[in-house]
């Protein structure tokens, strides 16, 4: 584990925005194992400074009157970090995990065991406050550790990690999906191991490995897709779970643009290539903030999206969540239908489960509050090239209610409510029964694939001019195969009525409202009966899966705060 250089201690006091992006560049550049504690105890400190003595909720150093002067003229001046109480708080983590770890114990491994990440996960958790609500904001970091006792799921697995590296075990690192964050290690880091809780719940379940029957089809753990960090990475992950936000409503500037500085040198370095969350925070941030000669936020929601295919095969959800919600605030409604319809196509993979509580949430927004919004505002003084009028946008919704129908089949919980029937029938029913006429709809049985050869002609024509889309690399060797123009269409409105967009229907649900969904007239009765019945469900209970909760990871501060 690297210590800090005489070059790295010379930049101290860290006082701007610049500063702090050379240490980190520098550090990292000039190691393979840069020291997780030190730069999160730095990021900790800037975070608290700025976010929680504004708040007023906890004691953080205050800010002196040198820096407030300073801050109303650049935001890019920071409170001053001084090395003396960098190194202070980091010794005080080595001497309490030293302290209480005894590798001799364990007969001093080459490789990291459940045995030791599990003594040193009890550790961390045993040296926590008891008393506090650890799904609040600012306790990701071991500053909050070391100056609170406090800290989040995300954070805690984080610590540990930090500390299995000051131990000299540099096969450990963390390994996060999107909601979610347990531990690899082993020679080859194949071994897996939890160290954290999820959610709201604090089940003891640290030691249990994340085995094949607690990952598959869980959406918590990405059907065993999760991103494995390098060390590098890990940094990346520091950085991306920074939360600027003070209160509900107020975010500090600062901190975003500190954020934003080190995510630009973490993407310049090539760290964020197999990171989709860490991209779309970045895109996030552009999209807030744009940087003068940098891509713009599309360019990095799609970029996250191309990462999410390439890397995890496609089991990532919120890569094409955070570009829906981009068209969607740009009132690129067709474009924002087709994303958030690519996010269900990929939670239809999964089962559906208590855990699955933020994904939940991100769909019944978009279902129950985003999608009727639109219908609302293209339906009052509906122009000749309304949405309304495309068939393609009927199937976009039918491809989303398809997904979300599917991820609740063969699942233990129902999804799908009479608020969900309401929404859809409300849906639906703006466009006209012509339009709805030319989605060509195919029931496809789950168990078989099997559609007759007439319509599986039309879909290998399909994918066939979908290959054709242009490639281009990014700068992380990237090859991006789904960008777009986000520009809304500007079509005829007699060439929308010659178009007959394919649909395939594969949950029982869907499939079962075909011929109500093409109805002259629509039967709200009839197809909120069957949206809401009962589907067939799998009772059987997997070991451990989803009964170990943790903090989002990485998630999108603007789109919901901790």
């Amino acid at each position: 584990m690297a210590k800090l250089s005489s070059e790295e201690r010379a930049l101290f006091p860290l006082s701007d925005i610049d500063s702090v992006v050379k240490l980190f560049r520098i550090h990292l550049s000039k190691n393979s194992e840069p020291n997780l504690a030190i730069l999160s105890i730095i990021i900790g400190y800037i975070e608290n400074t700025l976010t929680c003595s504004r708040g007023g909720s906890e004691p953080t150093p205050e800010l002196d009157d040198d820096y407030s002067g300073k801050r109303a003229e650049d935001h890019r001046v920071l409170p001053v970090v001084d090395y003396e109480t960098v190194e202070a708080l980091h010794q005080r983590f080595l001497a309490i995990i030293k302290a209480h770890v005894d590798v001799t114990a364990f007969g001093s491994p080459r490789y990291g065991t459940r045995e030791l990440i599990k003594r040193i996960s009890d550790v961390v958790w045993c040296t926590l406050s008891s008393s506090y609500y650890k799904d609040r904001a600012h306790l990701q970091s071991i500053y909050s550790y070391m100056t609170g006792a406090k800290l989040d799921s995300s954070g805690t697995t984080l610590a540990v990690v930090a500390a299995c590296q000051a131990l000299g075990y540099y096969d450990v690192h963390l390994a996060l999906s999107e909601d979610h964050t347990w531990v690899v290690f082993g020679e080859r880091g194949e071994e897996t191991v939890e160290v954290t809780w999820h959610g709201k719940g604090n089940e003891d379940k640290r030691g249990i490995p994340v085995t094949e029957d607690v990952y598959s089809k869980s959406w918590l753990y990405v059907n065993g897709r999760p991103v494995i960090s390098n060390r590098h990475m890990e940094v990346a992950t520091i950085v991306s779970n920074m939360n600027p936000g003070i209160n509900a409503t107020t975010d500090s500037e600062e901190v975003m643009l500190l954020q934003q500085a080190l995510l630009w040198s973490l993407y310049d370095a090539g760290h964020l290539a197999k990171y989709p969350m860490a991209i779309d925070n970045l895109g996030d941030l552009e999209e807030m903030m744009p940087s003068k000669g940098r891509a713009a936020a599309t360019k990095m929601y799609e970029e996250a999206i191309t990462s999410a295919v390439r890397y995890y095969d496609n089991q990532h959800v919120y890569p094409y969540t955070y570009l829906g919600g981009y068209c969607y605030r740009n009132k690129l409604y067709k474009q924002a239908l087709k994303y958030w319809a690519k996010a269900a196509s990929v939670i239809k993979n999964y089962n559906y489960s208590r855990d699955d509580e933020e994904i939940y949430k991100e769909f019944l927004e978009i279902a129950n509050e985003l999608i009727p919004h639109i219908m609302r505002v293209v339906s009052s003084g509906i122009s000749a090239r309304s949405i309304l009028k495309d068939p393609e946008c009927f199937a976009y919704l039918l491809e989303f209610y398809d997904g979300i129908c599917e991820w609740e089949e063969g699942s233990a919980t129902p999804v799908l409510h009479i608020g969900w029937a309401k929404a859809l029938f409300n849906t639906i029913s703006k466009f006209h029964a012509h339009v709805r006429s030319h989605v060509k709809i195919y029931c496809v049985d789950p168990e078989t694939t099997d559609i007759d050869a007439a319509d599986s002609s039309v879909f290998l024509k399909e994918a066939e001019e979908n290959s054709t889309t242009a490639s281009s690399q990014d700068q992380n060797g990237n090859m991006a195969t789904d960008i777009i123009s986000l520009a809304e269409e500007e079509i005829d409105p007699s060439e929308m009525m010659h178009r007959w967009p394919p649909v395939r229907l594969f949950s029982a649900k869907m499939r079962g409202l075909r011929d109500l969904l093409l109805a002259d007239k629509l039967n709200s009765q009839a197809i909120s009966l069957q949206l809401t019945a009962q589907s067939q469900v799998i009772m059987t209970k997997k070991r451990g899966a989803g009964e170990v909760e943790s903090q989002h990871v990485g998630r999108s501060k603007r789109a919901r705060r901790e």
